[in-house]
Parts: structure tokens; C-alpha cells; sequence
């Protein structure tokens, strides 16, 4: 069974994997899937519904579903009984088109006591709140927001920063409201009906009275009060779902609801896509799942009629993605193959638990690199394009240098610091995610370049390099400190691992900084410029280069060269994150201040760690096996 077990393991795993890719069973006789699948434009690029709604809950809720305690005293055993559940787009169809519901659903989270006791709700318990609840304070809500927005980013309190991110959650959520029709309205396919019967005669009346003619001035004042409620719509609708209706002259020509009605006035056509969409929320508000799916399936036939494949492409493989959630896969993977590593050296048999861990290793390198894959192919963009996608990226070179060094060495080392790296950093990945669409169009100046896209991937992977050696560096501490089995092998093992890792990051840092100072060159005139995040660069190559100097000039042994190692994970960190968080900058688009508290707790815990590995020898578990009952040989400090 032994012998077996790894294989088993894997192929579990694996099948768990390939399940993942399997279509999400439909809820409801609502086609809520194939809605899902339609394409829109925001945030400058093509997505489906599925990713407006995943992201938006995702930044209101931080969650990327919705699920109420419905019934608290119902047994747990009976299905449904305790929670209603709704997918991303459940929610935001509900929002859409039957908001008055949607209002009493708990979805904005407010955590931040201050606020809570200035909005007067209770400072402890439930932290999530529906917009019933948050009305009646909407004016203070506002006045809060004005006096955050007047303080400059780097002086705001932790207060400023929640009510401000509340006000804006709360203007996204109305935005995403009135995506479809106006706040309010019933039975939007009538009223667009009644517009169209309105438009010829009343741009008729506009005509005469504009010429000085007699005019219907009734004819007039219907099509003055339509205008003025689609141009409030075109104001406040988010996503663009208007497809162009010329996609071979213009495919970017996209429009939200209330724009195109505004189109309407020139073209004297109501737009079959809004026709469309109303039909479907009037519909999906009257409980009418056969119309609901016809007006989608008509819908999903002119997109195809219109031949924008592309786009339809794009929302069908983007839903997929969203669905299959290769980074939450490869973080389960990482933690079970992180145990497996700790097993193999606890427990008898260590080959076997060893071979397991490998196998899951390479099926979670195989996820993470398929998940980065999908990204690039998504985006049309190099794999690091923003913080959330260089966490990710870090990561992925990080379990790659774990895995080489696993298939060399067969002693866990190489499993325990790859599953740590991958999962810490797929972690902080999905913290970034909670700021919105990880996917969002660059910037002009982070376009597509030659020098750009090997700039950035080497510099990351010189950062993954650096954190690699640190927890490399960590793993020898803590074996030596805590456990036994840290032998002289084992420390020539890992002192090598680190020296090679150490030179690996050095020379892709080096050369990362030298090809972002070509592109800087390029782009905005000038090589070097002293910008923090060029400074942070330079910091990492200038300490792997100390670290490697004092080893070559033997002024480190064994636990200095881990002890800087360790190190090297701190100025690796604030050349990351720390620098964005100065605002300041031509590098400052990655700005992301509320990572702060967490920068500083993994300061503190390598310093932690630096601190431990300074201990004196007669602490080591380790080196006090070795020779019991007299001094450890140990290696010089």
C-alpha cells in the first residue's frame, strides 16, 4: 500500500483539479450561467457579467458569493436550511432587477469600530449590513467621505480610509443598480416601448420648434422627460453592456443603457441589445425563467450574428477561469504539500511521505502554471502586469526553484520552502484581489514593450529567488532549533541551497534592474532616476551581493550566511510592497497602504527568526544530538 500511496495521492488530487473545470450546476430554472457568460466592457476591457459581479462583491463584501443566515434555529443537517446562498450573478441580477430585495440583503461589510459607532451599530457581532439598514445615514455617510477626501492620502486615519471605501462601495453598488434600467423602474420593456412610439414625433415637434413653427407640444414634453431620464442613466449606469452595433468599424465603440438610449435620439432606433436586456430583467423580476431564457438566448444569437466571436470567446473562457479558480486550488495543494514535507520528517517511512509530497507539488506547479497561463491569455498581456499578478508570479518562481531543488536533494527542504512561499504568496494574491478587477486595462506608459515585459519578469524572478533562500534560511533555523534531525548532511545540503539560490537571485536582480532602466530609457528619457521602487531594486542586488562578499571572504559561516538569508526576505518585502506604499513616485500605481499591519508583522517575525538563529550552539536541538554531553561542532557564526 506504501509503495502505491503517492500515486493514489495525485491522482485524487488531480481528479479533485479536473473536477474544478466541470460547468457549474444551474441553481434555479434561470439560464444564470449563460447570462454570466455575456460580455461587457469596464474597466477598459471585454469580461463577463461573472467577473463584474465576482469583483464588485469581492471589493463590497469580500467574499465572492453571497450567503445569509436565513434560519439560525433550523438543523444543521437538513440541506439549505440555515443559509441562502446566491452565486456573484444571482446577486447582481437581483441588484439589477429586483432592488428593492436586493436593498435588504446583508452585503456591506463594516468592520472598522469608529465607524460602526458613528453609523450606530452594535461594536461587536455581525459586520455585515444591508443598504436599509446604512439609508438613514447616508448624509453623515457623505459628509464623512468629503472631509477623508480632503486629507491627503498619506495623512489619512484608519478611519478615513473605512468611511471613504464605505462611500465608495456604497456608489458602486448603486452604479451596478441602475446597470440595466433606472433605479425604480417597472416593467422597463413597456417604457422603452412608449419611448420608441415617442421618438419620431417628438423630434418632429424639436424640429418645428427649433424653426420657430407651430409643434405638438405635448409630443415635445414626452420626449424632454425620456431624455432626461436616459441622460441621469447614462450618468450612473457602470458596466458598458451595449454592444457597438457596427463591430467592423468600431469594436470599441461600446455604450451602457443610458448612453444608448441617449443614441436613440439620433438614430431614431432603440438598441436591440437594451431591448434585449430589458426583456430579460423584467422577466427575471416577474419569476419568468422560460422568457428570461429566451430573450437571453435571442440576445446571445445577435451577438454571433454581429460576428463578435471575440468577445463572446472572451466571457465564455473568462467564466471558466473564474470558475475554476487555479490559485484557490494551488494554495489547497501547497498546504497539504507542506504537511507531507513536515511528515516525512517526523514520521517512519519518510521516502514515502516525501514521494507524496513531490507528486503534489509538481500537480500544484502544474495548476499555478496553468492558472498563469490562462491570465496571459485572457489579458493579451506578460504574466506581471500589476501587485496582485507579481504575488502570484513570485510565487510560482519560488515553487519552481522548490521543486528543482526537490528532485535533486529527496529531504523535504525543497518542498517545505516551496509549499510556504507558494501559499504565503497566493495568499497575499487574494488580498490585492479585494481591491477590484486584477485583469484591469495598464496604463498607457505599462503598454505592451519589448523591455518592459523581460524587465519585469526577470526582476520578479530575482524577488522570488531572494524569498526562496530566506525560507530556505528558515527551515534551517527552526530545524536546528526545534528538532533533531538537522545533521552535518543536512546543513552542507542546505548551505549549498542557499549559496546557489543566493547567486541565482543576485545575477536575475542585477540584470532585471539593468533592462528597467533600458525601458525607463525608452519610455520616459532617462536610464536612472532615483524613483523608489528603482532604489528598492537596487537594494535587493546591492544585499545579495554583501551576503554573497562576506561568504567569499569568510567573514559569515554557516548560520551568519542563514541569518542574512533571513534578512534578505525584509528588504525584499519593502522593495515589494513598502515603496508602493510611499505614494510617491513614478512606480506609485501599485499604491496599496492597507497591507501595512502585515508588512510590519512579517518584519517582526523574520527578525523573530534572525533572532533565534543567534541563539548560542548549546540551544540548537540539533548540534546538542550530534554530540551528546560535550560541545557541539558546530558551524562558525
Amino acid at each position: 500500500m506504501k509503495k502505491y500511496l503517492p500515486w493514489i495521492l495525485t491522482g485524487v488530487f488531480a481528479l479533485w483539479v479536473l473536477a474544478a473545470l466541470r460547468p457549474p450546476r444551474a441553481n434555479t430554472a434561470f439560464d444564470v450561467n449563460g447570462f454570466a457568460r455575456l460580455p461587457v466592457l469596464l474597466n477598459g476591457r471585454v469580461q463577463p457579467f461573472d467577473s463584474v459581479a465576482r469583483n464588485s462583491l469581492l471589493q463590497i463584501r469580500t467574499r465572492q458569493a453571497y450567503a445569509e443566515v436565513t434560519r439560525p434555529d433550523a438543523p444543521w443537517w437538513k440541506p439549505g436550511a440555515k443559509y441562502t446562498r446566491l452565486s456573484a450573478t444571482e446577486w447582481l441580477l437581483e441588484l439589477m432587477t429586483r432592488p428593492e430585495r436586493a436593498d435588504r440583503r446583508k452585503v456591506f461589510r463594516i468592520d472598522h469600530p469608529e465607524l460602526r459607532t458613528l453609523l450606530g451599530l452594535p461594536p461587536e457581532g455581525v459586520f455585515y449590513h444591508s443598504l436599509e439598514e446604512l439609508r438613514p445615514h447616508f448624509e453623515e455617510i457623505d459628509k464623512q467621505a468629503r472631509q477623508a477626501g480632503a486629507v491627503e492620502p498619506a495623512q489619512r486615519t484608519t478611519f478615513h480610509k473605512a468611511v471613504f471605501k464605505l462611500f465608495q462601495n456604497i456608489v458602486l453598488y448603486q452604479r451596478l443598480k441602475n446597470t440595466i434600467q433606472p433605479e425604480g423602474a417597472t416593467n422597463f420593456l413597456a417604457e422603452l416601448r412608449a419611448y420608441q412610439a415617442a421618438l419620431e414625433p417628438g423630434l418632429a415637434a424639436v424640429a418645428k420648434h427649433e424653426a420657430g413653427e407651430p409643434h405638438d407640444a405635448q409630443a415635445l414634453g414626452e420626449l424632454v422627460r425620456f431624455a432626461r431620464r436616459y441622460e441621469m442613466l447614462s450618468q450612473a449606469a457602470l458596466p458598458l453592456i451595449v454592444p457597438p452595433i457596427h463591430p467592423e468599424t468600431d469594436r470599441d465603440a461600446w455604450a451602457n443603457t443610458g448612453a444608448s438610449l441617449m443614441e436613440s435620439l439620433v438614430t431614431r432606433q432603440i438598441h436591440p441589445a437594451v431591448l434585449a436586456y430589458a426583456e430579460m430583467a423584467d422577466a427575471f423580476a416577474a419569476g419568468q425563467a422560460e422568457r428570461f431564457n429566451q430573450a437571453l438566448a435571442r440576445h446571445q444569437q445577435w451577438l454571433a450574428e454581429k460576428h463578435l466571436d471575440r468577445e463572446i470567446a472572451k466571457g465564455r473562457w473568462e467564466f471558466l477561469y473564474n470558475h475554476w479558480r487555479p490559485f484557490y486550488l494551488g494554495t489547497t495543494l501547497y498546504v497539504v504539500v507542506f504537511l507531507l514535507g513536515c511528515v516525512s520528517w517526523l514520521a517512519p517511512a519518510p521516502a514515502v511521505w516525501n514521494r507524496s509530497g513531490y507528486g503534489l507539488l509538481l500537480l500544484g506547479l502544474a495548476v499555478h502554471t496553468a492558472g498563469i497561463l490562462f491570465r496571459m491569455a485572457l489579458e493579451g498581456r506578460p504574466p506581471v502586469t500589476n501587485l496582485y499578478s507579481s504575488a502570484v508570479f513570485v510565487g510560482w518562481g519560488a515553487v519552481a526553484l522548490g521543486a528543482i531543488l526537490e528532485r535533486i536533494h529527496r529531504d523535504s527542504v525543497g518542498l517545505v520552502m516551496a509549499a510556504t512561499v507558494g501559499c504565503i504568496t497566493l495568499i497575499i494574491a487574494h488580498n490585492l484581489a479585494l481591491g477590484g478587477d486584477t485583469m484591469e486595462m495598464m496604463r498607457a506608459v505599462l503598454d505592451s514593450n519589448f523591455w518592459l515585459t523581460t524587465h519585469v519578469i526577470t526582476i520578479t524572478l530575482g524577488y522570488s529567488a531572494t524569498f526562496a533562500a530566506g525560507f530556505l534560511a528558515i527551515v534551517y533555523v527552526l530545524r536546528g532549533l526545534l528538532t533533531r534531525g538537522l545533521g552535518q548532511a543536512a546543513r552542507a545540503t542546505l548551505n549549498r541551497m542557499v549559496y546557489g539560490i543566493l547567486c541565482f537571485a543576485t545575477l536575475f536582480s542585477f540584470v532585471g534592474t539593468v533592462l528597467g532602466g533600458i525601458w525607463a530609457d525608452q519610455s520616459w528619457g532617462r536610464f536612472w532616476g532615483w524613483d523608489p521602487k528603482e532604489n528598492g531594486a537596487l537594494i535587493i542586488v546591492l544585499w545579495n551581493a554583501l551576503i554573497l562578499h562576506a561568504r567569499w571572504g569568510g567573514l559569515v559561516g554557516e548560520r551568519g550566511l542563514m541569518n542574512l538569508a533571513i534578512f534578505g526576505n525584509i528588504v525584499t518585502s519593502f522593495s515589494w510592497f513598502g515603496v508602493n506604499m510611499l505614494g510617491v513616485g513614478l512606480h506609485s500605481y501599485g499604491f496599496m497602504d492597507a497591507a501595512f499591519f502585515w508588512l510590519m508583522a512579517f518584519v517582526a517575525s523574520q527578525l523573530l527568526l534572525i533572532g533565534l538563529g543567534s541563539l548560542p550552539l548549546r540551544y540548537w536541538a540539533s548540534l546538542r544530538a550530534e554530540a551528546p554531553g560535550r560541545p557541539a561542532p558546530a558551524p562558525a557564526n
